[in-house]
């Protein structure tokens, strides 16, 4: 064989095998010495043998893929609502995941290679792989707050239906760190776990000031979308207008069909325009959680952080005038004129 630049250390082992066969090895002496199967071996001249180098070479996975600049632009709207919402464990985002929602949300397949020079043209870094959107529309956002939202409104109350907002977020054994008063050339040292474990939640609040969440020690998927949906049902007694934003886990092909089956006379869906968490009152019960609740609070383990997070929400739902901030801090007011 000609001597050729080898892309990667798979790709030599590859050919190395076929010299190896055309200098009378017999298989299992060169799986032996490569540390691979004799079936690997196997196929691999199987493989030279009908195709010759070029079918023994590294082919990308995204050799011919191409997305829409209607696609790319979609890229930073998924991945903003970060890893757990695509079932990953942990919020944050390499390569090879990217690939995958790539693949799961448009059907095409991309190198991890490839996937880093498309965040790259998008203005995405390893360093900061969420940054705050530069796509958000302030326009198309003032128009929902100011249009859209008023017209909700009226819907529920003319359709007796509950209006509830809902949305997802992880609480992490690392505690939120806020300022604290201490000795001056002092520092305060917080010690704690250095772990990513983490409890997944769902909430929802109604404009009646009602609150429900959903805990679990693993990252959502379709089926506890679901569930959830089905508690506010028997909660609420009455048909809801669920609000909540573009999350994959809201796209999940059995939650559709479980809203579609459901009907709309029983449940009705409406989402938020893209990258404004700002509009979601559940982002602000979040941040009073984390930053208020929860501040500087160190946990040893996943039960110990359940049980604070119980008795903080339990706070907050003594105090419905609380809860009415939420909305307020989204701009939203709670009446509409006629």
């Amino acid at each position: 064989m000609e001597a050729i630049k080898f892309h990667d250390w798979q790709e030599w082992r590859r050919l190395r095998a076929v010299a190896l066969a055309e200098s009378g090895w017999v298989h299992r002496d060169i799986a032996a010495a490569l540390g691979v199967s004799e079936a690997a071996v196997s196929q691999w001249l199987s493989h030279y043998a009908h195709g010759g180098e070029p079918a023994l070479l590294a082919h990308p996975h995204g050799a011919g893929a191409k997305l829409t600049p209607l696609q790319r632009a979609l890229i930073p709207d998924f991945l903003w609502h970060g890893a757990e919402a695509y079932g990953f464990q942990g919020e944050f985002w390499s390569c090879a995941r990217i690939a995958k929602v790539l693949q799961w949300e448009f059907g095409v397949s991309y190198h991890k290679d490839h996937v880093s020079r498309i965040l790259k043209g998008l203005g995405w870094t390893p360093q900061l792989p969420l940054t705050k959107a530069l796509q958000r529309d302030e326009d198309a956002i003032e128009r929902w707050r100011s249009g859209v939202w008023p017209k909700l409104l009226r819907r529920a109350r003319q359709e007796r239906r509950k209006l509830v907002f809902t949305d997802e977020s992880g609480f992490y054994l690392l505690p939120a760190v806020v300022r604290t008063y201490g000795p001056k050339g002092e520092t305060p040292v917080m010690y704690h776990w250095q772990t990513r474990d983490h409890l997944s939640v769902m909430a929802a609040i109604t404009t009646g000031w009602q609150m429900s969440t959903l805990v679990r020690q693993k990252a959502f998927n379709g089926l506890h979308c679901i569930a959830f949906l089905k508690h506010l049902l028997r909660r609420m007694g009455r048909p809801l207008l669920v609000i909540w934003d573009g999350s994959p886990i809201h796209r999940r092909k059995e939650v559709t069909q479980f809203v579609a089956e459901a009907g709309a006379r029983k449940l009705v869906v409406e989402a938020l325009p893209a990258y404004a968490p700002d509009l979601n009152p559940v982002e602000w019960l979040w941040k009073h959680l984390k930053y208020v609740e929860l501040r500087n609070r160190t946990c040893l383990d996943l039960e110990e952080l359940h049980m604070e997070f119980h008795l903080a929400v339990g706070r907050v739902r003594q105090r419905r005038r609380l809860i009415r901030t939420f909305f307020e801090g989204a701009q939203l007011p709670l009446t509409f004129r006629t």
